[in-house]
């Protein structure tokens, strides 16, 4: 547990960051205005990552930042040659893990958008373009991707995700007063600067699974940040029980937790 907490810590990931290049700003795309990094965390994506990493929009992305989570087969080298930056982690850090190393290099490395994007090909990465036009036409702060508004589409979603999904929505709804009505998509863009607000810590060891894209979403809309909705496709796998790499019961407490822990003031 040492050494876990001990690579996963902030330091640990800022150096691994710094070793890994680094476009000048001078030579960055910019779509109206504004440079767009994608993150894009991998556990043994290999066949997955790489189709999903040549179906982003380059006339709007900058830069494809692939978190490499310790996999044991070929997703990094597939990620690179599918023309992605790739950080690798030496060892499996957890979901949450993945993200906010691939949040850190866009904060460190001054993007002015980070976009959070499924490894496993299962986002639509033109949906982008509607995000980042909502957050640049009606001057938002975060942009949250939604299956359930209208023009919004679930590919082979099975029946229990499609109860616990709403489920989790409804309550996350009347917890914190804010009309969300997609609060597990892990699809999102917003604007760096979010990332500086002491508000919101990435960085607490409880944060390492499921837990940290929750806690951003919440965290967010409690700072009173400009907060909205995009409709988006998710296409699940059917090679995966489930069409996803969850853990019953384990994975869904991880998502619930920030929920209860953030609502009754015992974690911040």
């Amino acid at each position: 547990m040492k050494y876990y907490n001990t690579i996963s810590s902030r330091k640990s990931i800022t150096k691994l960051i710094e070793s890994t290049p680094v476009k000048e700003m001078s030579i960055r795309k910019k779509y109206r205005g504004y440079s767009l990094l994608v993150t894009m965390p991998c556990w043994n994506e290999e066949g997955k990552v790489g189709p999903g990493v040549k179906s982003v929009p380059r006339d709007l992305v900058d830069c494809i930042c692939v978190v490499n989570n310790g996999s044991i087969d070929n997703t990094g080298t597939e990620a690179e040659d599918a023309g992605a930056l790739v950080i690798s982690h030496p060892i499996n850090l957890g979901a949450g893990g993945g993200i906010r190393t691939g949040l850190e290099y866009g904060r460190l490395n001054n993007y002015d958008l980070l976009a959070v994007l499924a490894g496993d090909n299962q986002d639509d990465p033109n949906d982008l373009f509607k995000a980042v036009d909502k957050i640049i036409n009606e001057e938002l702060d975060y942009v949250q991707g939604s299956r359930w508004l209208t023009d919004g589409k679930r590919e082979n979603m099975t029946l229990s995700r499609t109860i616990l999904t709403w489920l989790y929505s409804f309550l996350f709804r009347a917890l914190f007063r804010k009309r969300i009505t997609d609060a597990t998509n892990g699809f999102r863009v917003f604007r760096r600067e979010i990332l500086d607000n002491p508000k919101l810590n990435l960085w607490q060891d409880w944060l390492l699974q499921y837990e940290l894209e929750p806690y951003l979403l919440i965290q967010t809309c409690r700072a009173d940040y400009k907060v909205s909705e995009v409709p988006v496709t998710k296409r699940y796998h059917n090679d995966m029980k489930d069409n996803t790499k969850m853990v019953p019961f384990k994975s869904w407490w991880s998502i619930l937790r920030p929920l209860l822990l953030l609502s009754l003031k015992i974690k911040r």
